[in-house]
């Protein structure tokens, strides 16, 4: 599936580069692109929140990952802080 904002032959191309790569390549990629979205989540915390230090930035993040349910149940003595 291609992203709507994408044209068929660029999504053409990055198929071709995907399969041209090898699985550790693919599996880095992967990796760095997680490690990016979780750092943008980060950042759009600190900026709702500028009074949260780190840990509570840290907190808020896996609450996002995890959900209230899973959060609570890992953390059950940790704040619930808005995020």
């Amino acid at each position: 599936m291609r992203a709507l904002d994408t044209s068929d032959e660029a999504a053409r191309v990055q198929r071709m580069l995907w399969r041209r790569m090898g699985p550790e390549r693919r599996v880095e990629l992967a990796v760095r692109m997680s490690e990016d979205a979780r750092e943008i989540s980060r950042a759009g915390i600190r900026a709702r929140h500028p009074d949260y230090s780190e840990a509570q930035v840290e907190l808020a993040l896996r609450r996002v990952l995890l959900g209230d349910a899973l959060f609570r149940a890992v953390w059950p003595d940790a704040p619930l802080l808005p995020t």
